[in-house]
């Protein structure tokens, strides 16, 4: 049974009590960690505190920090894979990409400027806009991206002058708290703390006096409550939530490569992303012709334990979602949906879900209008381009979302309609580090990523110095 630890003020943590985490692959307990105690979220908060007092004073070591965290973690990255493929449940080649590209946001975001804008210079007065840190900073992350999501919060906070404790998803702890551990020697005392526990220690942080800013991803309707217990502090908050992606695919597309282009952008990492593609538009004339070949895909592509040759898509992460995926699907079947592949579990051990593909559904279908987070996709067919538009934005969420059409014009003419933070065209989950990434309505405040991203990490401080 792997145990793993805390880190609160630089030091291994153990704790009471514990939570066992769970092999999705296997169904199975592999590993145990601690449940933090209010005294200990208490003692990494007072860590963070202390530390911020020095931490904030000069940007030059930040930078180096960074740069040496990404080091580090590509020292461990074959370890850190491994634990993330048991916890998550990812095939392991897609594990060590999320690795490695963890160390690539950290050595990117070293490179950020962190401006002083000057707005006045005259005889009269020197006026300059800087931007200040925040303080302690409280990080809440996902089980889908465990690492990479992590990073995306602790690098911008980090380069800006904050400290920063955080809390991984009680589903996928174990990375996230190796994490914490390979970076005690490189991060100064208390500039990182990493604490691990359930939706109760989550509660705790978002109202703890010595936060200043949360930053979560995860669901919507936790967001609300997150955003709620900001508000009675005015802590700063970003949120990256819940997303129901839109793909409309135009009448000029070659459907063969579209179709395996489609697939990938809605099943990778077993449809477990929050701006894959949930729900696809297609032309009423390509529809069967896009959908059909979607399902031989769906039908030969191999799904199983992450650390087996040649699967590609892994289990399911947890029992409450693997749940979820066959209700939405029996659903679907019940209003009339027409399975062309998948539509039930694999069987056996661990949460494997068929890759499936519905057609005959529509809006008011659960499966189209919330979020599946899961491999199934719906695929409907649509009579003119103006339907598809007004379909698409037909949602309260608006994470992001894609057009597919040899016209890439028109193709960017009817992307930026979408109501969505990000709208690609000919690609989806195009997610680099120099772009924003964030959501409107109800797919989040805020945005994560580049300059934009780290400038949320800060506060204006107008420096007004009068000339005599």
């Amino acid at each position: 049974m792997l145990e793993q630890q805390m880190t609160i003020a630089g030091r291994a943590e153990t704790a009471a009590n514990t939570l066992a985490v769970i092999n999705p692959a296997t169904a199975t307990e592999f590993a145990r960690v601690p449940d933090c105690s209010r005294e200990q979220l208490d003692a990494a908060m007072a860590s963070a505190s202390d530390a911020f007092i020095t931490w904030r004073s000069d940007e030059v070591p930040r930078r180096r920090a960074l740069k040496a965290s990404a080091e580090r973690i590509r020292e461990k990255a074959g370890e850190l894979a491994r634990l993330l493929t048991l916890e998550q449940g990812k095939p392991l080649a897609a594990a060590t990409e999320e690795i490695m590209g963890s160390a690539a946001w950290l050595d990117y975001t070293s490179t950020l400027d962190i401006p002083v804008e000057v707005v006045q210079d005259d005889a009269t007065a020197r006026v300059e806009v800087h931007r200040r840190p925040l303080g302690v900073v409280a990080a809440i992350t996902p089980w889908n991206f465990p690492v990479l999501l992590a990073v995306w919060k602790l690098a911008p906070a980090l380069l800006a002058g904050n400290t920063v404790v955080l809390k991984p998803s009680p589903f996928t702890p174990v990375t996230t708290l190796a994490l914490g551990e390979a970076l005690r020697d490189v991060l100064p005392t208390g500039v990182f703390n990493v604490v691990s526990g359930g939706n109760e220690l989550g509660a705790w942080m978002t109202s703890h006096p010595a936060v200043r800013k949360i930053s979560f991803t995860g669901s919507t309707a936790t967001g609300k409550h997150v955003a709620a217990s900001a508000a009675a502090d005015l802590k700063r908050v970003t949120l990256e939530l819940g997303g129901n992606d839109a793909a409309i695919v135009l009448d000029d597309v070659d459907p063969e490569a579209t179709a395996e282009k489609l697939f990938w952008s809605a099943f990778a990492n077993c449809g477990q992303i929050c701006s894959a593609v949930k729900r696809a538009y297609v032309p009423k004339d390509m529809h069967t012709r896009i959908a059909s070949r979607m399902a031989e895909i769906a039908s030969s592509v191999k799904v199983g334990d992450g650390f087996e040759e040649g699967v590609l898509i892994g289990p399911l992460n947890n029992r409450p979602q693997f749940d979820r995926v066959g209700e939405l699907v029996a659903d679907a079947r019940r209003s009339g949906a027409k399975v062309l592949a998948g539509g039930e579990p694999v069987g056996g051990a661990g949460y494997f879900f068929k890759p499936t593909i519905l057609t005959g559904v529509e809006e008011g279908t659960r499966i189209v209008d919330e979020e599946q987070f899961g491999p199934a996709l719906p695929v409907m067919p649509y009579s003119d381009v103006e339907e598809a538009i007004e379909r698409a934005n037909r949602s309260s969420f608006g994470l992001s979302g894609s057009v597919w059409g040899a016209d890439t014009d028109r193709g960017a003419s009817v992307a930026s309609r979408l109501e969505c933070g990000t709208a690609w065209v000919n690609q989806h989950l195009a997610i680099v580090p120099h772009l924003p990434f964030g959501g409107f309505k109800h797919s989040g405040i805020g945005v994560e990523n580049g300059p934009w991203g780290l400038m949320g990490f800060t506060q204006i401080q107008t420096l007004n110095v009068a000339r005599q």
